[in-house]
């Protein structure tokens, strides 16, 4: 180990980092002034990586979960070969630039997922490393290892105080994911100031308490470090978190150590005074070291050689497995042609049954003919029919296909969206809808990263009953199609559900979220080219003769709902299936063939009416919080009625 290169390598990424802030005068310079010599040892002699390759399948993944300091990674990035040149750095922050605020996938190469609101990317390193662990087991033999790699994170003090971060370690501890590595930034500060104002646990017992192997070192001290990672990589069992005592924007003379030097550029004459404190030449705006430049270009060819030695070994393990590599190209290769494999149950019109169960049974087709497709419940399986019988994901079945989260919303998101961004796997969680609360930021995250994840989420409706107003979600829904890039599914039967599924499945750039009745539902009779229709967001589930007086838009329980307003009624009614409301805002063309001018409209779903009134004359749902007691007659009590969607007619 070159230390004196890799501290050249250091004063590069500070050199870097704070001038790309001052530029936007915007940014985080604390992180990268302080971890600089720990980000020089993981890229220069840690990773395994190939920067000319940086999506291949066998690196080491390398997380910033403390994503303010994200030109920290973007230093690293650019000082090590990834494809981010000089001057994306210099317009660091700025309109179209590839080095946005914090580090967002798809922007940036080598940046594997986007971080920011604090613990997220801890959450997503979990997933990463259990979908390590599920390729390894999947595809390396006794002759050939072609899965082997590592999960790093780096944390601050603001990730470690989040919930979202406990609910992921103590998942990852009971999991024994030997491959995980958390560098915590242990600095003491955040915005307001020293920690111990609000924080004053000892979060090393606490990681212990969890399962987790506990180091502690300098962030200062290269060998100390290598010795601790070596550590860390020789536990096979538990996962590892390393405590770095640091000092905020180091080599700033009067600001380091302080919570100025957090959120806030160094300012002219600071720069100054660090580049010297630093031995960075005054004038030298975005100095680069050339000791740095040299050792970068002496370790490429042996990054190289470290790829080209994976792939000797993938192309002899593929020839001697050819059932094996007929499997792997299945699950790297684009899932939708592959839906078509699935068998559709057989339901039949007149049977009720719920949307949870008839979405379970949707998705045990799904996974038998997807062996990539596996995922679990927030402890609610039975409740969301979401348990598959390939065995438990566990320390002793890395091939087990159920995931059992635990009581853990937050981190169920962070899991799903890791897994996904890892490659190979498709996964899903599972809760019911009211819980979605607990894990709305994942779910915003994955349509921010253009991200197929997926969740079940029943009992979707006042209709849960019994368990009444806090468990009745009553907004939710409603909260989620507010989300941009999210697609929301609400079938109205069993038929639906298959084809929710489906659409799920199908989606490449966005999530999508399955909302799923507790309460039996009728199949009802539908017109031959329906499922076309429902694809693009609504189809006519019954008609009338003629021009219709009315139109209903109902989706989910309440298509049932309508069907019952209609033979209610005297009035000429068309009942539309709405199965997903961006779906139609899509296929507007079709949308209006199914809705003709001049017809009065009418709504229908059993939750808040406000994003239904720009599509409908009137509305009937709920602007209100729910009741306990058995669903008709909380229905009855709230006006859900045949009787009072018909009087709306």
């Amino acid at each position: 180990m070159n230390v004196t290169a890799l501290k050249a390598l250091g004063q590069s990424i500070r050199s870097l980092s704070m001038d790309g802030v001052q530029a936007a005068n915007s940014g985080h310079p604390g992180l990268p002034l302080g971890l600089a010599d720990t980000g020089a040892l993981l890229f220069g002699e840690v990773l395994k990586h190939y920067p000319a390759q940086s999506h291949w399948i066998d690196r080491d993944r390398f997380i910033l979960s403390a994503g303010h300091g994200s030109m920290f990674l973007y230093s690293l990035l650019h000082l090590t070969g990834y494809n981010l040149p000089l001057d994306e750095l210099k317009k660091f922050r700025q309109l179209g630039s590839k080095t946005p605020g914090h580090p967002e996938y798809g922007y940036t190469d080598g940046v594997e997922t986007t971080t920011g609101p604090l613990g997220a990317g801890f959450s997503n390193a979990v997933g990463f490393a259990i979908a390590e662990t599920k390729l390894a087991a999947e595809f390396n033999t006794p002759g050939h290892t072609i899965v082997d790699h590592y999960t790093y994170a780096i944390s601050g003090d603001g990730c470690m105080m989040e919930g979202v971060s406990s609910e992921a370690a103590s998942l990852a501890g009971h999991l024994e994911l030997g491959k995980l590595i958390v560098f915590y930034d242990s600095n003491g500060i955040t915005i307001e100031g020293h920690t111990d104002i609000a924080f004053t646990e000892n979060t090393a017992k606490r990681f212990e308490a969890y399962g987790w192997q506990v180091l502690k070192g300098s962030a200062y001290d290269y060998e100390q470090m290598a010795k601790l990672i070596a550590e860390g990589k020789a536990d096979k069992k538990r996962p590892t978190l390393i405590v770095l005592t640091s000092t905020i924007g180091y080599g700033s003379p009067n600001k380091q150590g302080t919570h100025d030097v957090h959120g806030t550029p160094l300012g002219p004459e600071e720069i100054k005074a660090t580049r010297k404190q630093l031995g960075i030449p005054e004038d030298a705006a975005f100095f680069v070291h050339p000791e740095a430049t040299k050792y970068v270009a002496g370790r490429t060819p042996e990054w190289k050689k470290t790829y080209e030695s994976w792939k000797a070994t993938f192309d002899a393990w593929a020839h001697a497995n050819p059932e094996l590599k007929k499997k792997w190209d299945q699950f790297f290769s684009p899932i939708g042609p592959q839906l078509e494999l699935a068998e559709e149950p057989d339901f039949k019109v007149g049977e009720a049954i719920a949307t949870r169960a008839s979405g379970g049974k949707s998705l045990q087709a799904f996974a038998k003919a997807l062996p990539q497709l596996f995922g679990g419940s927030a402890d609610l399986a039975p409740s969301n029919n979401t348990n598959l019988p390939y065995g438990d994901y566990q320390p002793s079945n890395r091939l087990g296909r159920t995931m059992h989260y635990g009581v853990r919303e937050h981190a169920m998101g962070g899991v799903v969206n890791g897994i996904n961004l890892h490659g190979g796997y498709r996964c899903f969680g599972a809760t019911f809808l009211v819980f979605v609360d607990y894990m709305r930021p994942t779910v915003r995250l994955a349509a921010i990263m253009g991200l197929p994840s997926i969740h079940v989420l029943t009992h979707d409706s006042i209709f849960v009953g019994e368990d009444g107003p806090t468990h009745q979600p009553i907004e939710q829904a409603e909260s989620l199609r507010l989300i941009p890039n999210v697609l929301v599914l609400r079938p109205g039967d069993a038929q639906e559900a298959f084809q929710a599924w489906k659409l799920a499945l199908a989606q490449t750039k966005r999530p999508a979220v399955l909302l799923l009745t507790r309460q039996n539902l009728k199949t009802y009779e539908k017109p031959a080219n329906w499922k076309a229709d429902f694809a693009k967001g609504a189809y006519i589930a019954q008609d009338c003769a003629g021009k219709p007086d009315t139109v209903v838009l109902a989706t989910g329980s309440e298509v049932n709902l309508a069907l019952e307003a209609v033979a209610l009624s005297k009035k000429k009614v068309r009942v539309v299936s709405v199965s997903s409301r961006e779906l139609v805002r899509e296929n507007l063309d079709h949308y209006k063939k199914l809705v003709p001018t001049g017809v009065r409209v009418v709504a229908a779903e059993a939750g808040v009416t406000s994003g239904w009134l720009g599509l409908a004359d009137a509305a009937l749902g709920l602007d209100r919080f729910g009741e306990s007691g058995p669903a008709p007659s909380v229905a009855k009590h709230l006006g859900l009625t045949a009787e009072a969607l018909a009087a709306l007619f």
